[in-house]
């Protein structure tokens, strides 16, 4: 459906960051998660309603005119503790590769050497090469670590080691720890190896979970296949940009992060074959990924430069780009990888979905809370309006619990 009028993109700018606050009591967010995934609360909010449920009772708020897309990726060990000579601690995030290996999944793979971006603790401590033990079941591996100048908000580190039947990926699972949020104060423990990540993750990349994804169980998938609801997958690697605050008043003047994602023909298959079904973003990266691959596609149709990289503030400052129909943008894509022979497409986006952004893909979302003041409440609030003020009070009222390992809903 095309867009009827253009989003004013100097008020989408002018939007103020503390409009997006709220008072989030340290004793609501949930700093583990509950003993089933389906169990979970589910707030469900609809034609301006809001019921209590449970997530299990997912599949009661939906029939088959919806179709469900998940985010695939999988959390990597992208916590890293070593020691310098002295014994000092100093810990090493890894964000993403480094332009050497831009795409992520090929990043696994690499043998010998990975350099990747990286957040450091305590680094004033790291001087010299850093090496450490890896330990695997039938073997041990030292891997070095060099680090560059600190570039931007994160340093360069290249790790190497000399063992050629051993990946990135290999050691990193091995020897890291799961990459808890910040807000989460207290360690990684053996229960967060499963229950941060989705049952379906299936592609190595993200350093924080895809946590709408977290409550669904086997049983809630069969529940919702048995009454004939689809389900198709993007990849969106997510960054630790997404925790990244808004610290300007102004959302004008937050750089997005940049996140990479995979589009896949079958789903542009599907949705170009059933386009009457209604388009349920299983988490923010969904519906970011969804939103992005229209605006690739509109790109293409309109022969824009640069379709494959989506620009923080594009789709607001082009009304054609506006313009373009869902139908016209998805087969403009689809032909574009007919056109290179391949049945994905690895591309890149830095959107910002700010209150008025018109979705163009995306009918309805299932979420967690998210913090106050954050890009994430933004994105929300385009499916909910000022109505976001109603849903967060209600589930604060109610005893919901709140972030990653929180508390779900539904907004239809």
């Amino acid at each position: 459906m095309a867009t009827e009028r253009k989003i004013d993109m100097i008020a989408e700018k002018n939007i103020h960051i503390s409009d997006f606050d709220y008072e989030l009591p340290k004793e609501r967010i949930a700093y583990y998660p509950v003993n089933q995934r389906d169990k979970s609360k589910l707030l469900v909010y609809k034609d301006g309603r809001i019921t209590d449920a449970c997530f299990s009772d997912l599949p009661d708020y939906l029939d088959s005119s919806y179709r469900l897309i998940f985010n695939d990726s999988k959390v990597i060990h992208a916590r890293l503790l070593v020691h310098n000579a002295n014994g000092a601690a100093i810990e090493i995030f890894c964000l993403e590769p480094a332009q050497t290996t831009p795409v992520v999944g090929e990043a696994f793979l690499l043998t010998r050497r990975a350099a990747w971006k990286c957040l450091i603790g305590n680094v004033k401590r790291w001087k010299d090469d850093i090496s450490f033990v890896v330990d695997f079941p039938d073997k041990s591996m030292t891997v070095t670590a060099s680090r560059s100048e600190m570039q931007g908000d994160s340093f360069e580190v290249t790790f190497r080691w000399d063992d050629d039947t051993v990946t990135f990926g290999d050691w990193v699972e091995q020897y890291g720890k799961m990459p808890l949020p910040p807000y989460i104060k207290r360690a990684a423990e053996k229960e967060d190896e499963q229950r941060y990540q989705t049952i379906y993750a299936r592609y190595d990349g993200s350093v924080a979970a895809p946590t709408a994804g977290l409550h669904f169980s086997n049983d809630v998938i069969a529940a919702l296949n048995q009454k004939g609801i689809a389900t198709d997958y993007v990849t969106l690697h997510v960054g630790a940009g997404t925790f990244k605050p808004v610290s300007c008043e102004c959302i004008g003047e937050h750089y997005m992060h940049k996140e990479q994602i995979v589009i896949y023909k079958s789903l542009l298959d599907s949705i170009l074959n059933s386009p009457d079904k209604k388009i349920v973003a299983v988490g923010t990266t969904v519906a970011r990924t969804l939103e992005s691959m229209f605006i690739i596609g509109a790109k293409l149709f309109l022969k824009r430069p640069n379709p494959w990289s989506v620009a923080q503030w594009e789709i607001y400052e082009d009304e054609a780009l506006q313009k373009v129909t869902a139908e016209q943008s998805l087969s403009s894509l689809k032909k574009a990888l007919e056109a290179e022979a391949c049945d994905s497409r690895i591309a890149d986006t830095s959107l910002m979905i700010t209150p008025h952004y018109e979705r163009k893909l995306t009918k309805a979302i299932i979420t967690n809370f998210h913090q106050p003041k954050s890009t994430l409440l933004l994105l929300i609030s385009s499916f909910l309006g000022e109505h976001w003020h109603e849903v967060y009070k209600h589930a604060l009222d109610h005893e919901y619990r709140f972030l990653s390992y929180g508390d779900s809903n539904l907004y239809l």
